[in-house]
């Protein structure tokens, strides 16, 4: 029977504690705290406006006095000052004032909707960069090829010619700067068709080159051979 009493006591003091750890947290925006150097601002005013925060939303003070955040915080009053001071200028909240219409009297209220904004600005640009390194600059890369391929060959490329460029690359996996090695091959040996570029690459793979140096080698190799 003494068992069961202390199991059911810890499972109510489990119970308490989890209710208790619960009630005494406060909903934070993750960017805050990934951007607040971006917004040039140091740990003190993030403390600051956490304790701004937790007043508004946990006890219903959306405009905390100075001795109520200076109370909660290790610095001096006149820090405390600084810091409100500083998240006004720079606009990352402002002071809404608000009137009962019932009673008529005037409250005032700490609002970081500007604080949101900016941070949604971060937020913006963080996802155009990793945007913009999962997409890399192909498009330019290929027109370059291609232009060159056009001036060694002295015309327009074919369609046929553009697709086997294409597969070079996207197929076959070739780096831009081996395909366009094989290209110079081909013009120093008097052979500038598609055909045995082709046949350039496809020894290169079957050596394993994979870089220009490599290719280099081969070719001074196959040249002595001769």
């Amino acid at each position: 029977m003494k068992r069961n009493d202390s199991e059911h006591e810890r499972t109510m003091l489990q119970a308490a504690f989890v209710a208790g750890w619960k009630a005494g947290s406060v909903e934070l925006p993750y960017l805050l705290l990934k951007h607040y150097s971006q917004l040039k601002l140091n740990e003190t005013e993030v403390m600051l406006m956490i304790h701004v925060m937790a007043l508004k939303e946990k006890e219903q003070k959306g405009f905390p006095t100075l001795d109520e955040l200076q109370g909660r915080m290790s610095i001096p009053p006149e820090k405390v000052i600084a810091a409100l001071q500083k998240l006004l200028v720079q606009g990352l909240m402002t002071i809404d004032e608000h009137i009962n219409p019932q009673s008529g009297l005037q409250s005032e209220t700490y609002n970081f909707s500007p604080l949101f904004e900016r941070l949604a600005g971060c937020w913006y640009d963080d996802m155009i960069a990793q945007r913009n390194e999962r997409e890399p600059a192909e498009p330019a890369v290929r027109n370059d090829i291609f232009s060159i391929f056009e001036k060694e060959f002295g015309r327009p490329l074919t369609p046929m010619e553009l697709e086997s460029i294409t597969g070079w690359l996207d197929k076959d996996q070739y780096p831009e700067q081996l395909i366009l090695a094989g290209l110079k091959e081909a013009v120093f040996a008097g052979k500038v068709h598609f055909r045995y570029i082709d046949r350039i690459l496809l020894e290169w793979s079957r050596n394993r080159i994979t870089t220009v140096e490599q290719a280099k080698e081969h070719s001074q190799k196959f040249r002595s051979i001769r």
